[in-house]
C-alpha cells in the first residue's frame, strides 16, 4: 500500500514510486527509477543549503508526485512499444493458416537471426567473464586485483545493456534502457559492496557463462535446419540437365533410383521449413524470457 505522507527524502520518493509501479514490467521499474533519481540529485545539487524534503516539495509541480510519475510511465511505455512493436501479421484461423503465416511474422527472421549471432556473443561474453575473473582474482594477493575486479563488475553491468538492447529489439522482450538503480546516497565503500551482493550481478555472469554453449546450440540448430530443409526444397533441381545434385535418404541415391520421389522430398522440405520458422520464433521467445530473470533487477526498491 503506498504511503500519501509526501516523501522526505530522495529514498523515500524512490520507495514510493516503486510502490506505485508494483505489477509493471521489471525494466520500467528499473529505468524510473533511475531517472527519477538522477533528476532529483541534480535538482538537490543545483540548490545548496536546502534540504531533500524541501527540494522534492519545490520540483513536485513540475516533476511529479511518485503517483503521477508512475502513472506517466505506464502511459508512455503503451505508446511507446506500440510505436516499436513491428506490424502485427494478419491473423489466421485455420490451422494451414496459422502454420504458414510465421512466414508473415518479422519476429520470426529476427529471432533466427540472434540465433546466428548468438554464438559470437557467447564467444565473447564468455571469454570476456573467464578472462576477467581469472586476471583480478589472481591479482588480489598484490592489492592491484581489486580495483581491477571492481573495474570488471562494472563492465558486466554495462555489458548487460547492451546485450539488453539486442534482446529488445530482435527478441521483442522489454529490458532495461537505463543502468541498474543503485542508492547514490550511499558512500563509494557501500555502493562497491552493494554491486557484490546485488543478486543481478551474479545472475548476470552466470547469463555470460551460459551463452557460449547457448549459442553453439542456437547457431548449430539454425544452421542445420535451414541448409536441411533448403536442400530438399531445391530437390527437383537434380532432374535439370547438366545438374549433378546428390540427394540420398535412407540409402537412396533418389535422382538416379527413384526419381519420382523428388517432388515428396521438396513438399517434405518446406514442411521442415515451416516447421524450422516456428521453431526459431518459439526459441527466440524462451531466450527473452531467459534474459529477462537473469539480466533484470526485480521490481521491488532496496
Amino acid at each position: 500500500m503506498n504511503d500519501n505522507r509526501p516523501p522526505q527524502s530522495i529514498p523515500e520518493y524512490l520507495e514510493q514510486l516503486s510502490q506505485s509501479l508494483a505489477g509493471a514490467d521489471p525494466a520500467l521499474v528499473q529505468d524510473a527509477l533511475y531517472d527519477a533519481e538522477e533528476y532529483l540529485r541534480s535538482e538537490l545539487a543545483e540548490q545548496p543549503g536546502r534540504s531533500e524534503a524541501e527540494v522534492i516539495a519545490s520540483v513536485a509541480s513540475s516533476y511529479g508526485a511518485p503517483e503521477e510519475v508512475a502513472d506517466i510511465y505506464r502511459d508512455t511505455e503503451v505508446k511507446v512499444q506500440t510505436a516499436l512493436r513491428p506490424p502485427a501479421p494478419k491473423p489466421r484461423t485455420s490451422l494451414l493458416g496459422r502454420f504458414f503465416g510465421v512466414a508473415a511474422d518479422p519476429r520470426t527472421y529476427a529471432s533466427m537471426f540472434y540465433m546466428v549471432l548468438s554464438l559470437a556473443t557467447g564467444i565473447f561474453y564468455f571469454t570476456w567473464v573467464v578472462t576477467g575473473l581469472s586476471v583480478s582474482l589472481s591479482l588480489v594477493v598484490v592489492l592491484i586485483g581489486i580495483p581491477l575486479l571492481i573495474l570488471f563488475f562494472g563492465s558486466i553491468r554495462l555489458l548487460s545493456l547492451v546485450e539488453g538492447r539486442l534482446v529488445e529489439v530482435m527478441l521483442g522482450e522489454r529490458m532495461p534502457r537505463r543502468p541498474l538503480y543503485s542508492a547514490r546516497g550511499r558512500n563509494w565503500l557501500q555502493r562497491i559492496g552493494d554491486m557484490f551482493t546485488d543478486v543481478r550481478t551474479w545472475s548476470t555472469l552466470l547469463y555470460m557463462l551460459v551463452m557460449l554453449p547457448l549459442g553453439v546450440v542456437y547457431f548449430t540448430v539454425t544452421v542445420t535446419l535451414l541448409s536441411l530443409s533448403l536442400s530438399m526444397v531445391a530437390a527437383p533441381l537434380a532432374l535439370l540437365p547438366g545438374l549433378h545434385l546428390n540427394v540420398w535418404e535412407f540409402g537412396i541415391d533418389i535422382p538416379q533410383q527413384a526419381p519420382y520421389l523428388l517432388p515428396l522430398v521438396s513438399v517434405a522440405g518446406v514442411v521442415l521449413l515451416f516447421a524450422s520458422l516456428h521453431l526459431f520464433r518459439g526459441i527466440g521467445r524462451m531466450h527473452g524470457n531467459i534474459a529477462k530473470h537473469l539480466l533484470v533487477k526485480t521490481a521491488q526498491y532496496s
